[in-house]
């Protein structure tokens, strides 16, 4: 087991911002190392407190053994993150596939100094509960485990309340991103780590990229004697863009939270934010272009050298350029440009 398992528990539940990392790739659909570096540098320097590489954002395809990018991305990012010199920077590793797979590159995330390992259970569509715990506690003996809720529009299935409170009894088990854009779902997961005592040992973070700051601000509470729990930070294909705005967010929600008292203005702010996700994540055409509307924030930033993915099919939708015209016109106290622009080059030297 790597690390210090309290010190990474007790670092997750100060509430971070952490990006899912985009795969930077040239006009040939080649690895993108210099691009891929200087994404790195961004987040570190945007303020991000850790960056979770091999997920949904930086595209499942890399886990392909003939596609071959797994181990070059999280070597790539883990170096990066070393020569950043960033203060207790979480680096979280996504995990796919059967037992055998998942551990296999859970090993190896922790050869590369990974702290913990963000676990799909795609693989698992049909399986039942017994199965899929006896995976999850199969991955948990090499690394610790980031649980994730996966949305079915892009390869998820529904785990109900009883997986989750079985889920939330591994030891090992550090945190949860909650990730199904369902406030039903959402409910089943802080309810089961209410209900199993461990509030304060499994830091919860939204994956909602539709409803990121109400996630922030909302005290759950089940029962009128029932301990609070809150959802403390993101682990967020959203904050891959605008990343410092993100950070400077979140602040805000913290502040609120301390003071007890939640301004308007940051409702606003958090509709405001769902309104830019929507055209980011493509959500007119049920997510199809998610992954190339991120690229295209950053390619417009020039931290990417274009929107191309490993799938050469792949593209925006009709009418989400437009969409994200929009966002950018409507929303510019959101964007982070000039701070892009003030530090690019040194980030692409």
């Amino acid at each position: 087991m790597s690390g210090d398992l309290e010190g990474l528990r007790n670092r997750l539940m100060e509430g971070l911002v952490i990006p899912a990392c985009p795969l930077a790739l040239t006009s040939q659909r080649k690895f993108d190392e210099r691009h891929q570096r200087a994404l790195v540098r961004y987040y570190a320097a945007a303020g991000a407190g850790g960056l979770a590489v091999g997920v949904h954002t930086t595209q499942f395809a890399i886990h392909d053994a003939k596609v071959g990018l797994y181990r070059p991305v999280l070597e790539v990012a883990a170096e990066t993150i070393r020569e950043s010199a960033a203060q207790n920077f979480v680096k979280v590793a996504g995990l796919v596939g059967d037992t055998a797979q998942a551990v296999r590159e859970a090993e190896l995330a922790v050869s590369l100094g990974y702290d913990c390992g963000l676990l799909s259970l795609a693989s698992f569509r049909d399986a039942d509960e017994d199965r899929i715990i006896a995976h999850c506690r199969a991955v948990a003996r090499v690394i610790p485990l980031f649980g994730f809720y996966l949305q079915t529009a892009v390869g998820g299935r529904v785990l109900p309340y009883s997986f989750w409170r079985r889920f939330v009894e591994i030891e090992e088990v550090v945190a949860i991103k909650i990730a199904p854009f369902n406030r039903y779902q959402t409910l089943d997961v802080v309810r089961a780590v209410a209900d199993s005592g461990r509030g304060r040992e499994i830091a919860l973070y939204t994956g909602n990229d539709d409803h990121i700051v109400d996630d922030l601000l909302t005290e759950f509470r089940f029962g009128e004697d029932a301990p609070p729990l809150r959802i403390v930070g993101g682990l967020l294909g959203h904050w891959a863009v605008w990343t410092r705005k993100a950070v400077e967010l979140l602040e805000s929600c913290k502040a609120a939270r301390r003071q007890g008292q939640i301004p308007a203005e940051l409702l606003t702010i958090g509709a405001q934010v769902t309104d830019c996700n929507a055209a980011f994540f493509d959500a007119a055409h049920n997510f199809a272009g998610c992954i190339v509307g991120i690229h295209e924030v950053l390619t417009r930033q020039g931290l990417m050298s274009g929107r191309q993915t490993l799938d050469p099919d792949e593209d925006l939708s009709p009418g989400q350029k437009e969409e994200i015209d929009r966002v950018y016109a409507a929303y510019p106290h959101l964007n982070d440009d000039a701070f892009v622009a003030e530090h690019l080059d040194e980030w692409l030297s």
